[in-house]
């Protein structure tokens, strides 16, 4: 992320906050009380999506992610196997994480409550 898109993200959030309305005009004055300068199409490309979207929303699901990923399903090809032989379809082999295992203070020659 730019500093240019930082800059106009934090001052969309300050005037949400104060409960001031979202312009263009108004974000553009706090990036410059802030000692910053950004390209003039910043501010109003933040101030569209203000408009259209609810902030509120936003902030709360920024830790929501996209899906998760679907699992790849393998079809047989149309119009029947070749030369007599039928094709099976690969299993799914599921990779599991290896737990990194936890230290205990025994290990280390003290503990907490020596």
């Amino acid at each position: 992320m730019s500093v240019a898109e930082l800059a106009c993200s934090y001052a969309a959030l300050i005037l949400y906050d104060d409960g001031i309305a979202v312009t263009a005009e108004k974000i553009a004055a706090l990036v410059k009380a802030g000692g910053l300068t950004v390209e003039s199409y910043w501010p109003s490309l933040f101030a569209k999506l203000c408009e259209k979207r609810n902030i509120e929303d936003l902030v709360m699901n920024v830790g929501s992610g996209g899906g998760g990923s679907a699992a790849v399903a393998v079809s047989a090809p149309a119009g029947g196997a070749a030369s007599g032989s039928a094709t099976a379809a690969a299993p799914v082999v599921e990779e599991k994480k290896e737990e990194p295992k936890e230290e205990s203070d025994d290990d280390m020659g003290f503990s907490l409550f020596d």
